[in-house]
Formats: C-alpha cells, structure tokens, sequence
C-alpha cells in the first residue's frame, strides 16, 4: 500500500483520524514520535515561521520546499494546508498541486474562504486534474469557510460541499463549528469524510467520532501554544527577570535527538 493509498484509508467515520498540525520538521517528527498516523501541515504555522501572515500571502515556492522536507522528515503520510491554492487562476492551482505532490505530499487542503462556490468548484476541479494526470490518488479535502467566517448556514454549507464533491473533492472540512447536533447532522449530510476543526471548547475526540467524524485536526492551535510560551517567556525575563514559563520546556536531548 503506499502513502496515497493509506492516507485516504485512514478516514474512517466514527474513527477519525486525528491530525496535530505541524509547522516545520521538528513538530512534525514530534507528531510522529507521539503516535501520529499522518501528519498534516498548518498553512498559519507554516506561513507564520516563514516571516508571513497566513491568508495566500506566502510564497508558494517557499511553502513547497518546507512540505518537501517534513515529507523527507517522516515515514508516515503527510497532508499540506495550501490556503487557497497558492494560484489566482485554478490553472496555477493545478500548477501548485503538481508541486505539492513532487514534493512528495499525499493530502492537501484547499479552502473556499470569501471565494464563491463556482469559482472554488473550478479551482479544485483543476486540483483533481493536476493529480490525476501525475498518476497519485492525492486526498483533496476541501475547507468551508461559511462558519468560520460567519457567511451562510447549513443549507450554504451542504450545498458547497455537493459542489466541490462534485469538482473532485474527496473529504469536506467545516472549521467554526462546535455544536454536536450540527456536526452531526453535517456528517450524516454530506457524501464525504468529514474534517471538524477542534480544540478548547470542541467535544472530545472520542464524541466527534461518535457524531460521524472521519478527521480531527487541530489547526493552528498548536503552532499558537507554542508561540504562547515565546511570548510568555520573554514577557517573563524582560520585566521581573525570572524564567517559570520554561519549566514546561521538552527536554534538549529529547528534542534533539528526533532530528538526527
């Protein structure tokens, strides 16, 4: 079985798999040294270690070559948050997905965020091209944005996830929602693994596969925690001159020791 091959079996409804974003190859070695059956980047993370805002600013090339080494980094599939594409037309998303998968990536994220359904249906149509002709069963998950950006209810949601099923994609991911009857009912709605964003205040891991989950991913949130201590940290030395905010630091060896 390859990559491809065991990466799409890994969505399962009711056993999701769960997915601890990571950012560069230290946090990805860190998710596979803890267990992880995949490992899926954060296009926040990413964009934010690489000195950019996240939103489809960041430079596809410079995203690409950091997917190209967290694949190299572990044995285990490795799914990429492409933002939008990386392309204003969905001919440069397919040039993107081309990228992507010679950088040896198995899965990618390509959200609608304010685009309209059609132009986001034709931008993963050509995704669904770009890797059919490369000849890798590329899991295409497409995020919609109608909770997280407050547009649209259900009836919006289900009818966009219908259209990109259409287009080509193969798992929905709906980030903004908490609610366990709406994730319920958009599991039990949608012809398609579907992907729930969660973190403080979602139901547990355990409850979102009882509601029909097939994946949990974590987001930004952790790349967020991790920043969080910088911060808290260098609050700490500059004003009252102590450092308790490392006492939750891994250990150097621990750390070091993953990247050899």
């Amino acid at each position: 079985m390859t990559n491809a091959e065991l990466f799409r079996s890994l969505h399962v409804p009711g056993t999701p798999l769960v997915l601890v974003n990571a950012w560069d190859v230290a946090s990805a070695r860190i998710a596979e040294a803890a267990g992880s059956t995949a490992v899926a980047t954060t296009s926040a993370g990413v964009a934010w270690s690489l000195g950019a805002p996240d939103g489809d600013v960041l430079d596809r090339d410079q995203a690409v070559e950091l997917i190209k080494r967290i694949v190299k980094a572990v044995s285990v599939p490795v799914t990429a948050d492409i933002e939008g594409g990386f392309g204003t037309t969905p001919a440069e998303v397919g040039e993107t997905i081309t990228a992507v998968i010679a950088a040896g990536a198995v899965g990618v994220n390509i959200e609608d965020g304010d685009r309209d359904a059609q132009t986001t249906a034709a931008r993963l149509a050509a995704a669904r091209a770009a890797a059919d002709a490369s000849g890798v069963p590329l899991f295409i998950n497409a995020r919609i944005d109608t909770y997280l950006r407050g547009f649209g209810g259900i009836a919006e949601t289900l009818d966009r996830a219908a259209a990109y099923i259409a287009a080509g994609a193969d798992g929905i991911f709906v980030p903004g929602v908490a609610d366990p009857a709406l994730i319920k009912e958009l599991a039990a709605s949608i012809n398609a693994p579907l992907n729930i964003l969660a973190g403080p205040g979602s139901p547990s891991i355990p409850d979102l596969g009882a509601l029909g989950a097939a994946r949990v991913s974590l987001g930004s949130s952790v790349a967020q925690a991790a920043y969080s201590i910088a911060q808290e940290a260098a609050k700490e030395a500059l004003t009252s001159g102590t450092y308790e905010s490392l006492n939750r630091s891994l250990d150097y060896g621990a750390i070091n020791s993953l990247l050899r």
